[in-house]
Protein backbone atom coordinates (compact mmCIF):
# COMPACT_ATOMS: atom_id res chain seq x y z
CA UNK A 1 0.00 0.00 0.00
CA UNK A 2 3.17 2.33 -0.41
CA UNK A 3 1.83 5.12 -2.49
CA UNK A 4 -1.71 4.83 -1.43
CA UNK A 5 -2.43 5.26 2.43
CA UNK A 6 -0.71 8.72 2.44
CA UNK A 7 -1.70 11.48 4.63
CA UNK A 8 -4.41 12.65 2.23
CA UNK A 9 -5.32 9.32 2.22
CA UNK A 10 -5.12 8.45 5.73
CA UNK A 11 -7.35 11.69 6.41
CA UNK A 12 -9.89 10.79 3.77
CA UNK A 13 -10.40 7.93 5.55
CA UNK A 14 -10.86 9.42 9.05
CA UNK A 15 -13.64 11.43 7.97
CA UNK A 16 -15.25 8.53 6.62
CA UNK A 17 -15.60 6.99 10.49
CA UNK A 18 -12.19 4.81 10.57
CA UNK A 19 -10.20 5.04 13.69
CA UNK A 20 -7.08 2.88 12.96
CA UNK A 21 -5.20 3.90 10.04
CA UNK A 22 -1.39 2.58 9.43
CA UNK A 23 0.85 4.79 7.43
CA UNK A 24 3.55 3.65 4.68
CA UNK A 25 6.24 2.18 5.34
CA UNK A 26 9.20 4.48 5.55
CA UNK A 27 12.81 3.75 4.98
CA UNK A 28 15.25 2.95 8.22
CA UNK A 29 18.03 4.37 6.41
CA UNK A 30 18.03 7.76 7.58
CA UNK A 31 20.31 8.96 4.80
CA UNK A 32 17.32 8.46 2.14
CA UNK A 33 15.00 10.93 4.73
CA UNK A 34 16.07 14.05 2.40
CA UNK A 35 14.31 12.52 -0.84
CA UNK A 36 10.81 14.43 -1.77
CA UNK A 37 9.25 10.63 -0.96
CA UNK A 38 10.38 10.10 2.29
CA UNK A 39 10.29 13.89 3.54
CA UNK A 40 6.11 13.44 2.35
CA UNK A 41 6.05 10.28 4.73
CA UNK A 42 6.78 11.78 7.44
CA UNK A 43 4.59 14.97 7.64
CA UNK A 44 2.41 13.49 10.07
CA UNK A 45 3.40 15.34 13.11
CA UNK A 46 -0.58 17.03 13.01
CA UNK A 47 -2.27 14.11 11.81
CA UNK A 48 -5.41 13.03 14.30
CA UNK A 49 -4.07 10.13 16.77
CA UNK A 50 -3.55 7.74 16.68
CA UNK A 51 -0.43 7.97 14.44
CA UNK A 52 0.46 4.32 13.83
CA UNK A 53 4.05 4.55 11.84
CA UNK A 54 5.26 1.77 9.97
CA UNK A 55 9.16 1.97 9.21
CA UNK A 56 11.17 -0.86 6.98
CA UNK A 57 15.05 -1.58 6.67
CA UNK A 58 17.20 -4.92 7.63
CA UNK A 59 19.84 -3.34 9.82
CA UNK A 60 18.84 -3.29 13.71
CA UNK A 61 20.55 -0.62 15.09
CA UNK A 62 19.41 1.64 12.15
CA UNK A 63 15.73 0.44 12.55
CA UNK A 64 15.99 0.92 16.37
CA UNK A 65 17.21 4.71 15.60
CA UNK A 66 14.62 5.17 13.14
CA UNK A 67 11.93 4.21 15.91
CA UNK A 68 13.14 6.94 17.96
CA UNK A 69 13.37 9.52 15.40
CA UNK A 70 9.51 8.80 14.39
CA UNK A 71 8.51 9.13 17.83
CA UNK A 72 10.15 12.36 18.52
CA UNK A 73 8.27 13.18 15.22
CA UNK A 74 4.57 12.13 16.69
CA UNK A 75 4.59 8.57 16.25
CA UNK A 76 2.72 6.62 19.14
CA UNK A 77 2.97 3.08 17.69
CA UNK A 78 5.11 2.00 15.60
CA UNK A 79 4.65 -0.73 13.44
CA UNK A 80 7.81 -3.03 11.68
CA UNK A 81 7.25 -3.88 8.32
CA UNK A 82 8.02 -7.77 7.33
CA UNK A 83 5.29 -8.14 4.84
CA UNK A 84 5.76 -6.32 2.01
CA UNK A 85 7.23 -8.73 -1.19
CA UNK A 86 8.13 -6.07 -3.57
CA UNK A 87 11.02 -6.94 -5.48
CA UNK A 88 13.05 -3.99 -4.88
CA UNK A 89 12.26 -4.49 -0.92
CA UNK A 90 12.98 -7.68 -0.51
CA UNK A 91 16.51 -7.37 -2.70
CA UNK A 92 17.56 -5.29 0.24
CA UNK A 93 16.58 -7.99 2.65
CA UNK A 94 13.87 -6.12 4.22
CA UNK A 95 9.95 -6.42 4.45
CA UNK A 96 9.30 -10.11 4.08
CA UNK A 97 12.41 -11.64 3.05
CA UNK A 98 13.53 -10.96 6.48
CA UNK A 99 11.47 -13.67 7.55
CA UNK A 100 14.27 -16.28 6.13
CA UNK A 101 16.70 -14.62 8.58
CA UNK A 102 14.64 -15.51 12.39
CA UNK A 103 17.77 -14.61 14.30
CA UNK A 104 17.66 -10.98 12.34
CA UNK A 105 14.31 -10.55 13.15
CA UNK A 106 15.02 -11.37 16.78
CA UNK A 107 17.48 -8.68 16.71
CA UNK A 108 15.94 -6.80 14.97
CA UNK A 109 12.63 -6.65 17.38
CA UNK A 110 14.44 -6.66 20.74
CA UNK A 111 16.29 -3.24 18.87
CA UNK A 112 12.88 -1.48 18.21
CA UNK A 113 11.37 -2.62 21.25
CA UNK A 114 13.71 -1.52 23.21
CA UNK A 115 14.36 2.16 21.64
CA UNK A 116 10.91 3.44 22.10
CA UNK A 117 8.54 3.82 24.92
CA UNK A 118 5.40 3.12 22.74
CA UNK A 119 3.55 0.14 21.34
CA UNK A 120 5.36 -2.29 18.34
CA UNK A 121 3.32 -3.86 16.35
CA UNK A 122 4.71 -6.59 13.61
CA UNK A 123 3.49 -6.95 9.99
CA UNK A 124 4.36 -10.34 8.12
CA UNK A 125 3.24 -12.96 5.80
CA UNK A 126 3.17 -16.91 6.39
CA UNK A 127 6.62 -17.40 5.07
CA UNK A 128 8.91 -16.84 2.39
CA UNK A 129 7.10 -19.89 0.18
CA UNK A 130 5.49 -22.50 0.30
CA UNK A 131 7.91 -24.47 1.46
CA UNK A 132 9.19 -22.00 4.03
CA UNK A 133 6.27 -21.22 6.07
CA UNK A 134 7.25 -20.09 9.83
CA UNK A 135 5.08 -17.53 10.39
CA UNK A 136 4.14 -19.52 13.98
CA UNK A 137 8.35 -18.84 14.65
CA UNK A 138 8.19 -15.50 13.75
CA UNK A 139 4.60 -14.85 16.04
CA UNK A 140 6.58 -16.59 18.96
CA UNK A 141 9.79 -14.63 18.90
CA UNK A 142 7.71 -11.26 18.31
CA UNK A 143 5.85 -12.16 21.14
CA UNK A 144 8.93 -12.88 23.50
CA UNK A 145 10.61 -9.74 22.03
CA UNK A 146 7.86 -7.45 23.51
CA UNK A 147 5.77 -7.07 19.81
CA UNK A 148 2.44 -6.17 20.76
CA UNK A 149 0.30 -6.63 18.04
CA UNK A 150 0.78 -9.07 14.87
CA UNK A 151 -1.04 -8.48 11.32
CA UNK A 152 -0.89 -11.52 9.00
CA UNK A 153 -1.16 -11.63 5.80
CA UNK A 154 -2.33 -14.97 4.69
CA UNK A 155 0.12 -15.34 1.66
CA UNK A 156 3.70 -15.98 1.17
CA UNK A 157 6.47 -13.58 -0.39
CA UNK A 158 6.15 -16.32 -3.14
CA UNK A 159 2.64 -16.00 -3.47
CA UNK A 160 2.69 -12.34 -3.40
CA UNK A 161 -1.14 -11.26 -3.99
CA UNK A 162 -2.31 -14.45 -6.22
CA UNK A 163 -4.46 -17.29 -5.08
CA UNK A 164 -6.63 -17.27 -2.16
CA UNK A 165 -5.58 -16.06 1.48
CA UNK A 166 -4.68 -18.87 3.86
CA UNK A 167 -6.91 -18.24 6.62
CA UNK A 168 -6.35 -21.94 8.41
CA UNK A 169 -2.63 -20.55 8.58
CA UNK A 170 -3.46 -17.43 10.33
CA UNK A 171 -5.53 -19.11 12.34
CA UNK A 172 -2.66 -21.30 13.72
CA UNK A 173 -0.52 -18.11 14.62
CA UNK A 174 -3.59 -16.60 16.79
CA UNK A 175 -3.72 -20.43 18.56
CA UNK A 176 0.27 -20.15 18.77
CA UNK A 177 0.85 -16.37 20.65
CA UNK A 178 -1.30 -14.56 23.36
CA UNK A 179 -0.63 -11.33 21.89
CA UNK A 180 -3.57 -10.34 19.50
CA UNK A 181 -3.44 -11.15 15.75
CA UNK A 182 -4.83 -9.16 13.17
CA UNK A 183 -5.80 -10.99 10.01
CA UNK A 184 -5.25 -9.75 6.55
CA UNK A 185 -6.19 -10.46 3.25
CA UNK A 186 -8.77 -11.12 0.49
CA UNK A 187 -10.81 -9.12 2.84
CA UNK A 188 -13.45 -7.19 0.62
CA UNK A 189 -16.88 -6.52 2.31
CA UNK A 190 -17.98 -6.08 5.72
CA UNK A 191 -19.72 -9.92 5.34
CA UNK A 192 -16.40 -11.46 4.87
CA UNK A 193 -14.67 -9.68 7.81
CA UNK A 194 -17.13 -11.46 9.92
CA UNK A 195 -16.13 -14.85 8.52
CA UNK A 196 -12.33 -14.66 8.72
CA UNK A 197 -12.88 -13.17 12.14
CA UNK A 198 -15.13 -16.81 13.10
CA UNK A 199 -12.90 -18.82 10.67
CA UNK A 200 -9.58 -17.26 12.17
CA UNK A 201 -10.29 -16.93 15.80
CA UNK A 202 -8.16 -13.19 14.92
CA UNK A 203 -8.59 -10.14 17.08
CA UNK A 204 -9.18 -7.88 14.31
CA UNK A 205 -9.07 -7.83 10.57
CA UNK A 206 -6.76 -5.91 8.40
CA UNK A 207 -7.78 -3.71 4.93
CA UNK A 208 -5.26 -3.19 1.92
CA UNK A 209 -6.19 -3.09 -1.52
CA UNK A 210 -10.11 -3.22 -0.92
CA UNK A 211 -9.89 0.33 0.41
CA UNK A 212 -8.72 2.01 -2.59
CA UNK A 213 -10.96 3.61 -4.40
CA UNK A 214 -13.70 3.19 -1.21
CA UNK A 215 -12.19 4.98 1.82
CA UNK A 216 -15.57 4.07 3.72
CA UNK A 217 -14.90 0.31 3.76
CA UNK A 218 -13.11 0.42 6.96
CA UNK A 219 -16.37 1.94 8.52
CA UNK A 220 -18.75 -0.25 7.16
CA UNK A 221 -16.62 -3.44 8.18
CA UNK A 222 -16.51 -2.00 11.62
CA UNK A 223 -19.93 -0.96 11.85
CA UNK A 224 -21.36 -4.13 10.77
CA UNK A 225 -18.64 -6.17 13.04
CA UNK A 226 -19.94 -3.72 16.70
CA UNK A 227 -23.76 -4.24 15.39
CA UNK A 228 -24.26 -7.01 12.83
CA UNK A 229 -25.88 -4.44 10.77
CA UNK A 230 -25.23 -3.11 6.62
CA UNK A 231 -24.06 0.02 6.61
CA UNK A 232 -25.45 1.46 3.19
CA UNK A 233 -22.79 2.17 0.43
CA UNK A 234 -22.30 6.47 0.25
CA UNK A 235 -24.73 7.62 -2.61
CA UNK A 236 -23.45 8.82 -6.08
CA UNK A 237 -23.25 12.32 -5.00
CA UNK A 238 -21.38 11.89 -1.78
CA UNK A 239 -18.88 9.49 -3.50
CA UNK A 240 -18.22 12.47 -6.03
CA UNK A 241 -17.45 15.05 -3.32
CA UNK A 242 -15.00 12.33 -1.67
CA UNK A 243 -13.41 12.15 -4.66
CA UNK A 244 -13.47 16.09 -5.61
CA UNK A 245 -12.44 16.22 -1.91
CA UNK A 246 -8.92 13.34 -2.19
CA UNK A 247 -8.10 15.51 -5.99
CA UNK A 248 -8.00 18.58 -4.01
CA UNK A 249 -6.43 17.35 -0.98
CA UNK A 250 -3.54 15.61 -3.04
CA UNK A 251 -2.97 18.52 -4.88
CA UNK A 252 -2.67 20.48 -1.70
CA UNK A 253 -0.11 18.32 -0.25
CA UNK A 254 2.01 16.99 -3.29
CA UNK A 255 1.30 20.51 -5.07
CA UNK A 256 -0.22 21.18 -7.99
CA UNK A 257 2.33 19.54 -10.50
CA UNK A 258 2.53 16.01 -8.37
CA UNK A 259 -0.96 15.70 -6.84
CA UNK A 260 -2.71 15.54 -10.13
CA UNK A 261 -0.38 12.53 -11.21
CA UNK A 262 -0.80 10.78 -8.43
CA UNK A 263 -4.55 11.69 -8.38
CA UNK A 264 -5.30 9.22 -11.50
CA UNK A 265 -5.00 5.93 -9.91
CA UNK A 266 -7.30 6.59 -6.94
CA UNK A 267 -9.80 8.00 -9.37
CA UNK A 268 -9.65 4.63 -11.95
CA UNK A 269 -10.74 2.98 -8.44
CA UNK A 270 -13.15 5.47 -7.45
CA UNK A 271 -15.05 4.78 -10.68
CA UNK A 272 -14.39 0.75 -10.74
CA UNK A 273 -15.59 0.47 -7.60
CA UNK A 274 -19.27 2.07 -8.50
CA UNK A 275 -21.37 -0.56 -8.91
CA UNK A 276 -22.54 -0.43 -12.26
CA UNK A 277 -20.55 2.79 -12.78
CA UNK A 278 -17.60 1.90 -14.71
CA UNK A 279 -17.27 5.14 -17.35
CA UNK A 280 -14.93 3.07 -19.45
CA UNK A 281 -11.37 3.71 -20.68
CA UNK A 282 -11.58 6.29 -22.57
CA UNK A 283 -12.84 8.86 -19.93
CA UNK A 284 -9.64 7.19 -17.90
CA UNK A 285 -7.11 8.21 -20.77
CA UNK A 286 -9.40 11.67 -20.64
CA UNK A 287 -8.53 11.99 -17.48
CA UNK A 288 -5.05 11.35 -17.04
CA UNK A 289 -3.61 13.16 -19.94
CA UNK A 290 -5.06 16.33 -17.33
CA UNK A 291 -2.55 18.17 -15.99
CA UNK A 292 -4.87 20.99 -13.44
CA UNK A 293 -6.79 20.41 -10.78
CA UNK A 294 -9.73 22.06 -12.44
CA UNK A 295 -10.06 20.59 -15.19
CA UNK A 296 -9.34 16.88 -13.34
CA UNK A 297 -12.13 17.85 -11.60
CA UNK A 298 -14.42 19.39 -14.22
CA UNK A 299 -14.11 15.50 -15.89
CA UNK A 300 -15.40 14.39 -12.30
CA UNK A 301 -18.61 16.28 -12.59
CA UNK A 302 -19.38 15.41 -16.22
CA UNK A 303 -18.95 11.59 -15.25
CA UNK A 304 -21.05 11.68 -11.92
CA UNK A 305 -23.59 13.80 -14.42
CA UNK A 306 -23.50 11.27 -16.69
CA UNK A 307 -24.53 8.20 -14.26
CA UNK A 308 -26.69 9.93 -12.65
CA UNK A 309 -28.59 10.82 -15.88
CA UNK A 310 -28.29 6.66 -16.53
CA UNK A 311 -29.61 5.97 -13.12
CA UNK A 312 -26.61 3.42 -12.27
CA UNK A 313 -27.04 4.71 -9.06
CA UNK A 314 -29.71 6.91 -6.71
CA UNK A 315 -28.33 10.42 -5.57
Amino acid sequence: MAGVTDLPFRNLCRATGTYWLVSEMITSDQRLWNTTKSRNRLRFKTELEPRWIQIAGAEPDMLAKAARENVALGAQIIDINMGCPAKKVCSKAAGSALMRDERLVEQILNAVVAAVDVPVTLKMRLGWSKNEKNAINIARIAEQSGVQLLAVHGRTRQCKFEGIADYDAIGEVVCAVDIPVVANGDIDSPRKAAWVIEQTGAAAIMVGRAAQGRPWLPDQIDHYLQTGKLKKDPCLSEVKDLLVTHINKLAEFYGEVMGPRIARKHVAWYLSAIPGGWPGSEIIRKFNGLNQVSAQIEVIEEVFDSLRKNKLMVA
